[in-house]
């Protein structure tokens, strides 16, 4: 068989990758593009000189009329015949029109991307037309060649909810870059304690996410409110960190917070340092579809990850062991009771989990489905 040859089509700008979505787009592209050829239709706004083991190509409009542009597929056909390749993977259901009639004219396998059960979240945020996209994401799965869902729990929805058929369903999880332990977290711990005034006997708390999106201010909120109340009554030491751009104006910065233990970070430039130097990882997410990367990320790098349910949905607890912690949602006495309980706990992540998530084994294994 000839050597699997991938043209991915990603309908919205990844590169410079700063937050999960992007991250989980570009590093697939990275690790998958290293294992074998892949090249990439991205929009114009993507910066191409960011792309690592693979050509990005930025022929997409940046307009939302790119996904219903009829002409895209004149345009993909002929380099498709012209570049011979083997195989057409779409990121997300959204261009599941344009893959089959591609699919009908050119010899090459159809694969889609799924980074959550698009439906869901419509619904999840009261879109009122969720209905129209769950038919319309179920018939791209189901005339898809090949799904790849972020999860097990996508993946079992999605066969057994939506009449997927499970021999072209997998689970390819969201990965991280480490393969093991990191080796560097006390210098990190060291590096952050001296930026932001935090003694060695207070334990670091740490919060991120984009905080323009309600997910992750509702989050904040509850940390705010129903958290740190119960953490200052304890008389344990410690600060919260929080990290995020696009904090909502309401917020004032959390000036009003800088007595209670919450330090504001803002943006940062390298979050994979905080994750090192922070003992936990608060989770309290109520809303949103799909895998939390957040806390994926905070596990590879050592740091123990307190959630709610929905928090951690599509985390393959078995290979977290103690470094994933859950709660039922709304749950925030149980919540703050766990957390409280950690702080003297320090297990660290298990090889199992970097056999699951290591972004090189993720590769290996997508560019073995594809050459069946």
């Amino acid at each position: 068989m000839s050597k699997t040859k991938i043209l991915s089509i990603v309908p919205y700008k990844v590169l410079p990758a700063k937050l999960g979505g992007e991250k989980g787009i570009a590093l697939f592209n990275e690790y998958v593009g290293a294992a074998t050829e892949l090249q990439c239709l991205g929009v114009k706004s993507n910066i191409v000189s960011q792309a690592k083991n693979y050509t990005m190509l930025p022929i997409l409009s940046d307009s939302r009329i790119r996904y219903i542009n009829p002409l895209l597929y004149f345009a993909v056909r002929k380099y498709l015949k012209t570049n011979k390749f083997t195989h057409l993977l779409i990121e997300h259901p959204y261009y599941g029109w344009l893959a089959w009639l591609l699919k009908k004219t050119c010899a090459i396998t159809w694969v889609v991307h799924s980074h959550n059960i698009e439906f869901q979240r419509s619904k999840s945020i009261g879109r009122w037309w969720w209905k129209i996209l769950k038919w319309y994401e179920t018939w791209v799965y189901k005339n898809a060649d090949i799904n790849f869902f972020i999860s097990e729990d996508d993946r079992n929805f999605a066969v057994n909810e939506l009449g997927i058929n499970s021999a072209k369903s997998h689970a390819i999880t969201y990965g991280i870059e480490i393969s093991g332990l990191p080796t560097d977290q006390e210098s990190s711990r060291d590096l952050v304690r001296t930026q932001y005034g935090i003694t060695k006997e207070e334990k670091i708390l740490l919060f991120n996410g984009a905080l323009y999106h309600h997910t992750n201010y509702d989050a904040l909120s509850v940390i705010l409110q129903k958290i740190n109340p119960g953490l200052l009554q304890s008389g344990l030491k410690y600060k919260i960190l929080v990290c995020g751009k696009g904090l909502p104006d309401s917020f004032e910065e959390l000036k009003t917070y800088k007595d209670k233990n919450i330090i504001y970070a803002g943006f940062v430039d390298d979050i994979s340092l905080y994750f090192k130097a922070a003992d936990i990882f608060l989770n309290p997410i109520l809303s949103g579809g799909g895998v939390k990367t957040k806390a994926i990320e905070a596990i590879a790098y050592n740091c123990t990850v307190i959630s709610t349910t929905i928090g951690a949905l599509g985390i393959n607890r078995r290979v977290c062991g103690e470094k994933l912690l859950v709660v039922d949602d709304q749950d925030w006495n149980a919540f703050l009771a766990l957390l409280i309980q950690s702080f003297p706990k320090d297990v660290n992540t298990s090889p199992a989990f970097y056999q699951e998530y290591y972004w090189g084994g993720i590769a290996e294994k997508v560019v073995s489905i594809l050459s069946r």
